[in-house]
């Protein structure tokens, strides 16, 4: 792809040299101007000239102690903190450091909460579009506390803020949407891996992972099917969206020992599908097995098909699941 024009944003070539605008600068870092403003208030960190009028001058000096505080907060460190540390070091920078390639400028900041700390420095990222932080951050998260506390302390309260950013700011900030959903779906992949059969008895039935059809949301069933290769169990996912009669069909070849089907919405849910696929049963006559079939969801609220379950949480599909795939190994 190419490079975007060197004259883009006048404030990344030589106008570095000539103080900036309070408006530059903000564009520069992708902050808001009241962000500044409220740093330069609660950690004195303020512009070192001021024009006529009193309108902030930034100097070059001035933008790199500020860079160093963006970075620092985009990576988790909470304000107060990384105001202390980029004066500490602010000595030995005279020049401004260049924004890493493949970072973007957005501005705001998403309603967090009380979090780990690791939630804001990706939610940063993702709302400066900085796709290198945002990979890196969750790799991080994903290596450091495995899939289910990632997927539950890490990555969702922060695709919640984002939803209720967007859902309060009209279309705005779909874009971090999208980009922080793909790179979640990018680290639960990369987190993996086929799982290999036990040697004692490599023809184990698979957990089967589907979305209902008219189904789009697949993030939940990506963690779940990440969490269970992390046990070692081995699955087959499907996806968003699968017609029924391929579901069906893909059941009947596989002989799965569980059929996870996932809806996010209840008008989505199907519970005649779900039945369907309860009442499924192969083998000889005298040793028939049917599938265990888990609704999981927020779409399957207030609905029920007969012998299926419907766990609560992550850790409890895990633990349904691991059971069911013993079961089959007895």
């Amino acid at each position: 792809m190419s490079e975007l024009p060197a004259d883009r944003d006048a404030a990344d070539g030589p106008a570095a040299e000539v103080p900036l605008t309070t408006g530059a600068l903000a564009r520069r870092l992708g902050v808001a101007p009241t962000t500044l403003r409220s740093w330069e208030r609660r950690y004195g960190i303020g512009p070192a000239v001021r024009a006529e009028g009193r309108h902030r001058r930034w100097t070059s000096r001035d933008v790199a102690l500020l860079e160093a505080m963006c970075r620092l907060t985009s990576s988790g460190v909470p304000p107060a903190e990384a105001a202390r540390k980029a004066k500490a070091t602010a000595g030995s920078h005279t020049e401004p450091t260049r924004r890493p390639p493949g970072a973007s400028r957005a501005p705001g900041a998403l309603p967090l909460g009380d979090v780990r700390q690791e939630c804001r420095g990706l939610a940063r990222a993702a709302v400066r579009l900085d796709a290198p932080a945002v990979e890196r951050q969750l790799a991080d998260a994903v290596g450091r506390y495995g899939v289910v506390t990632a997927w539950q302390e890490v990555m969702v309260p922060t695709l919640h803020a984002v939803g209720r950013k967007w859902a309060s700011s009209g279309d705005r900030y779909v874009e971090v949407e999208h980009l922080l959903s793909w790179h979640v779906s990018t680290a639960l992949r990369r987190r993996t891996p086929l799982p290999e059969p036990p040697e004692r008895q490599p023809d184990a039935s698979p957990v089967v992972l589907a979305c209902v059809p008219g189904e789009q949301h697949t993030l939940p069933i990506e963690a779940l099917n990440a969490a269970l290769g992390e046990l070692g169990l081995p699955t087959r996912m499907f996806g968003a969206a699968v017609p029924a009669e391929a579901l069906t069909a893909a059941v009947r070849r596989l002989g799965p020992a569980a059929v996870v089907l996932w809806a996010q919405a209840r008008s989505t849910a199907s519970p005649p599908l779900a039945q369907r696929l309860a009442d499924l049963s192969w083998g000889v006559r005298g040793a028939r097995r049917q599938p265990k079939v888990v609704l999981a969801g927020p779409g399957w609220s207030g609905t029920s098909a007969r012998g299926a379950v419907r766990p609560a949480t992550l850790t409890d599909a895990l633990d349904l699941l691991s059971g069911a795939y013993g079961a089959s190994l007895a």
